[in-house]
């Protein structure tokens, strides 16, 4: 009798191991679940700041581009009066 008492509490041991590691397990399974939900978030924060720095360098292109567009209109009328003048100046010459 002795014997098979001390069986069980070996078994009882051995059980208590099992439920240990297994408390651990799943203790450790949900930490890694909510560190990965933690580095998709994270992953999620880091998108969102590349995409207002691209909107940001995006409004400075389009600024850089409208000036272009504003000078290239004054240039372009600026051209666009200098033949008539150029030509009044050959056919009355100033004296």
């Amino acid at each position: 009798m002795k014997e098979f008492n001390e069986l069980i509490q070996d078994q009882m041991k051995t059980m208590e191991q099992l439920l240990y590691l297994q408390n651990e397990i799943e203790r450790c399974q949900a930490i890694e679940q909510e560190l990965s939900k933690l580095q998709e978030e994270t992953k999620v924060d880091q998108i969102k700041k590349e995409i207002n720095e691209m909107k940001k360098e995006l409004n400075e292109i389009h600024k850089v581009f409208e000036s272009q567009t504003d000078e290239v209109i004054r240039k372009y009328q600026g051209l666009k009066e200098t033949p008539e003048e150029a030509l009044t100046c050959k056919m009355y010459p100033i004296r």
